[in-house]
């Protein structure tokens, strides 16, 4: 005859719904899953079903009732938790998109903006189109399901407990904030000083002859030479984007750790 009590019966329910929690939490942030175009149902599948995979090898020693208020607390917890890891990863497409705005409005092509179905707002055409670069990139090389699996071992690195968030861990989070642009201006400035140097001589030329028409001349060329940049800058692209997905996961994985929350 099997036998539990009750302490039993609230680690049993709390290995699910607390990975549950901090997976979906992941999904909300994170590039892909929180997509418009996936249905929130199949977000909310996917998640249960992950937490049916991992909940027997969860750790969770804390026999506490998930309707307690302290329950609620761990719920919140493990929930930012899941969004901060979400949220990093969306440092890199932001340096992307950055980066794109900063070379359209350059290139003369601010006007240009479209809806973007990712960041559900409108967008100019070239940081889009970053946009879906660094989204193939994340999908062809399975950086999504890399997330995934860091998010499964942080489980083990930082265990589901009470202890809430020290303030190290939003300083980092703030920190990176700042990086998006850091990063962003990295990417965009062979582009950027390509162009520079183009209205630069535009402005000479338009000097020495002053009967030619700026706008006429220099907006095509201007165009012409932001696309050949962006041709030949695809090829060199590859390095920074993987450099930049390496500090992310680093930074997920000291998100996923028990350094940042004190005991």
């Amino acid at each position: 005859m099997v036998i539990f009590n009750s302490n039993d019966l609230l680690i049993w329910v709390s290995s699910f719904i607390w990975p549950l929690t901090r997976i979906l939490g992941l999904m909300a942030g994170a590039p892909l899953f929180s997509s418009s175009g996936i249905p929130v149902r199949f977000r909310v599948l996917l998640g249960v079903f992950i937490a049916l995979v991992i909940s027997p090898a969860v750790p969770v020693e804390l026999a506490v009732d998930p309707m307690s208020y302290t329950g609620f607390l761990i719920l919140v917890q493990q929930f930012l938790i899941g969004a901060a890891m979400g949220l990093a990863m969306r440092f890199a497409f932001s340096a992307l998109e950055m980066a794109g705005a900063a070379v359209g409005m350059t290139m003369g092509l601010g006007f240009a903006m479209f809806y973007d179905p990712q960041t559900r707002g409108q967008s100019p055409a070239i940081s889009q189109y970053f946009s879906l670069l660094i989204l193939t990139l994340y999908v062809a090389a399975n950086f999504h399901l890399l997330m995934l699996s860091v998010v499964v071992e942080s489980f083990t690195t930082l265990p589901i407990a009470g202890a809430p968030m020290g303030r190290d861990g939003f300083f980092l989070i703030i920190k990176w904030g700042g990086m998006i642009f850091s990063y962003g201006l990295q990417l965009a400035l062979p582009i950027l000083a390509a162009l520079l140097i183009t209205n630069v001589s535009l402005g000479i030329l338009t000097r020495a002859a002053p009967q030619l028409n700026l706008f006429g001349i220099g907006f095509p060329v201007t165009i012409a030479t932001g696309f050949v940049m962006i041709a030949l800058m695809l090829s060199y692209m590859a390095v920074p984007m993987e450099d930049l997905f390496r500090e992310v996961f680093g930074l997920i994985r000291q998100l996923g750790s028990a350094e940042l929350f004190p005991h």
